[in-house]
């Protein structure tokens, strides 16, 4: 089995006639957690939208679990096993924690064992289960980050995209957050997260990459990055790599 779930291989896109990924390349290890750090503006939001399909790839490849994936439609990825947590709040205010769960199951088609997923999930994230009557709009933010976790776990993804998931919230919330990513990785989900809190997100990642202008600067194990000065300068001192 290949030890790489995930590869961008010189990926070229953007907006319109702004390109924002400049031949990015790197590659997510299979049930690890890959963090992508780097300055605004460096493409990070922006490359997870070209994995998710959600903006045209003109140059380069994606490749996930040994096939290539790119430019396909996000319901397609969904149904191979991609989950997309966005950056921000991505709920349905006005229906309740188990509707929005029920919506969040549209995805994976007909056959699927709706209930029994439902209550798998609920009973990972008791909160929601508590709360499961209440509409969306009563939760706090980073109870509407946990509901949309949920609901991507829900399809039984190998590989989750999550974009800024401290973003926000309170120091506890944010320690609650990095834990359920921790304990998905321990059951086997790969995760692939960009997040402001480099330091935080280095932390608790085995591999991370760091990305300027488009570009892969560096990549490599977690905590050699951490040690690294360049990425402390980066973040620190606001200089180059």
């Amino acid at each position: 089995m290949d030890t790489e779930i995930l590869v961008l291989d010189g990926v070229v896109g953007g907006y319109g006639k702004l390109t924002v990924l400049n031949e990015t390349s790197f590659k997510v290890a299979r049930g690890a957690i890959t963090t992508v750090i780097g300055p605004n503006g460096a493409g990070k939001s922006t490359a997870f939208k070209a994995v998710f399909g959600l903006l045209p790839v003109q140059r380069g490849r994606i490749l996930f679990d040994g096939r290539e994936i790119t430019n396909l439609d996000p319901q397609r990825l969904l149904e191979l096993g991609i989950t997309y947590v966005p950056q921000g709040r991505n709920v349905f205010p006005e229906l309740s924690v188990l509707h929005n769960l029920e919506l969040g199951m549209t995805a994976a088609g007909r056959g699927a064992d709706l209930a029994a997923r439902i209550a798998a999930v609920l009973e990972r994230f008791p909160m929601l289960r508590e709360k499961a009557g209440a509409q969306a709009s009563t939760l706090s933010g980073g109870q509407q980050k946990l509901l949309e976790i949920a609901r991507g776990l829900l399809l039984e993804p190998k590989l989750m995209l999550i974009d800024e998931p401290s973003i926000g919230l309170s120091p506890v919330l944010v320690q609650q957050i990095f834990a359920i990513l921790q304990d998905l990785r321990a059951k086997g989900v790969s995760i692939l997260m960009v997040e402001q809190n480099a330091k935080r997100a280095l932390e608790i990642s085995d591999f991370g990459v760091v990305l300027e202008l488009g570009r892969t600067r560096m990549q490599g194990v977690a905590r050699d990055l951490l040690a690294d000065p360049r990425v402390g300068q980066l973040f620190l001192g606001g200089a180059t790599l």
